[in-house]
């Protein structure tokens, strides 16, 4: 008890600092001043009260440029074995009960899917996934306070000081239009928001106010169903194509040929790989590589599956929820 009581500690500890003596924060306020007549006196009081969180500056720190030895790569391989990650990743995000979470929340919200899918032609089950895998249907939409937390990584230094500055500029103008008081929210580490945990540079982008009440909401279901499959519409989604297939190929491990959802390939190229059900998808495809503990799955990533990619840039995250939303679908098929 004592060990997790200090780890909470030691993520969520803070202290309060005032940022209006920072000159880089005093030009910041200037600026919004000009570009979106926002009160002065309003945004310095915002400023003159920050809660540093440790935790996630340590995350944005700069990297170590120091090359490792020998020695040291081997040690880590050791200790942190590439066999085995697939399993690692898919643990927690795709299995039988995160799968009848999904099924539950679209029943509870089935008029806002079925309206969803019939506007924007994206299927309800990856919609579902991704809020599933993001923040457990809502239950976990994060604990940083947003504005003392972009603040932070606007303004202390790590490696993305500069992408910070934008999201923080784009929150404070978002809070000036959706008009919400910018330290009573909520998200990430990294300031994502909501059930879809969207940044705030991609409101005004991706958002839709689903309920007609002439705000974008995304802790709301709605807006947060719709602006999910909204993000997906307009970053390519081709609705009615397949998103992944496993195929097989010879031996138990895969070498030979680049993975990853950058490389496409032509089918007729990939001698020796099939699918292992019927596919008749006949567009250049990825090679998708899952590590496990004692083989390499290997799938087949259609064009959909570079589209989920856009979403979180990681192909282990697009097959998580590529394979979460094939679960949801039996029980729905099911029901």
């Amino acid at each position: 008890m004592k060990i997790v009581v200090i780890f909470i500690f030691l993520v969520f500890w803070s202290h309060a600092k005032d940022y209006t003596q920072n000159k880089e924060v005093q030009t910041f306020i200037k600026t919004l001043v000009k570009e979106y007549k926002m009160d002065k006196a309003y945004l310095e009081k915002l400023f003159s009260s920050v809660e540093q969180y440790k935790a996630p500056l340590r995350i944005f720190s700069p990297k170590d440029k120091k090359k490792r030895t020998p020695e040291e790569v081997a040690k880590l391989k050791k200790l942190y074995p590439e066999h085995g990650a697939w399993d690692r990743y898919s643990k927690h995000k795709v299995n039988e009960n995160r799968a009848k979470q999904g099924f539950t929340f679209i029943q509870k919200h089935k008029s806002i899917f079925e309206n969803v899918e019939k506007r924007f032609g994206i299927p309800k089950e990856y919609i579902a996934a991704i809020i599933g895998i993001e923040t457990v249907y809502g239950n976990n939409v994060g604990k940083y306070p947003v504005f003392d937390n972009l603040t932070t990584l606007a303004f202390e230094k790590n490696r993305r000081n500069r992408f910070f500055k934008n999201q923080l500029k784009k929150f404070i103008r978002l809070s000036q239009t959706e008009k919400f008081n910018p330290k009573n929210v909520k998200g990430s580490y990294a300031g994502a928001i909501g059930l879809g945990q969207f940044m705030p540079s991609n409101y005004k982008a991706y958002g839709v106010d689903y309920n007609g009440d002439g705000r974008i909401t995304l802790q709301r279901a709605g807006d947060a169903i719709a602006s999910i499959a909204n993000y997906l519409k307009k970053n390519g989604w081709k609705s009615g194509e397949p998103v992944a297939t496993r195929v097989s190929y010879e031996g138990n491990r895969f070498y030979g040929l680049k993975t990853g959802y950058k490389t496409t390939y032509l089918r007729r190229d990939l001698k020796g790989i099939s699918p292992r059900e019927k596919w008749d998808y006949k567009d250049k495809v990825r090679l998708i590589k899952l590590n496990r503990k004692t083989y390499d799955e290997l799938w087949y990533g259609a064009h959909n599956f570079r589209v989920i990619t856009r979403y979180n840039h990681s192909a282990y995250y697009a097959m998580s929820v590529h394979q979460l939303a094939l679960k949801i679908k039996k029980i729905l098929d099911e029901n």
